[in-house]
């Protein structure tokens, strides 16, 4: 009996091992998109092409954000954003929507476009990590968030035309 104890004893130890290296524990903070520990899978890419007022057009390289966590997430915890990129967030349909900055380290530009591509409204200049609700009390459909002062320097204004390149075919959350 004794030997029988000792074998089930060592068979058991050995079933029990720890996960892989590169596997990674979730933890509550690391599941939350929100928290700087969350690693994003990378969002697929797109462009927008912006006209001016003075009639000339502006690419912006975008990543493009459908999933309810990636638009949580949104530019959250990042230390810079180049001049020609930016974020696409896309919705299901045109509805007023609202944007902070919390945890939110750069100014930045919101523009607000509905499904006919239009701009309908700028937020110029957000403040960074303000729980202030941003919005331009009209329905979008996307919202690109760009540096800020971006759309002031290139001449971008409510009732530009845009065209978005690659958001079209994704699926998008509710």
């Amino acid at each position: 009996m004794k030997h029988l104890t000792i074998g089930l004893w060592f068979a058991l130890a050995s079933c029990h091992r720890d996960p892989p290296a590169d596997v990674k524990t979730v933890t509550a903070s690391s599941a939350d998109p929100t928290s700087e520990e969350y690693v994003a899978p990378e969002l697929p890419k797109g462009r927008v092409l912006l006209r001016d007022a003075y009639g000339g057009t502006h690419a912006v390289d975008v990543e493009i954000a459908t999933t309810t966590p990636s638009r949580n997430r949104g530019m959250m915890w990042r230390r810079e954003l180049a001049d020609g990129k930016g974020m696409l967030f896309v919705f299901a349909k045109d509805d007023e929507h609202g944007f902070w900055m919390r945890n939110t380290l750069i100014p930045l530009d919101m523009l607000f476009i509905d499904s006919s591509e239009k701009i309908v409204g700028i937020v110029a200049q957000a403040t960074p990590r303000s729980l202030t609700n941003r919005t331009v009390g009209r329905p979008s459909r996307y919202v690109l968030e760009v540096p800020g002062g971006w759309s002031e320097k290139r001449g971008i204004i409510a009732g530009s035309k845009v065209e978005i390149q690659g958001a079209s075919m994704l699926p998008v959350d509710p």
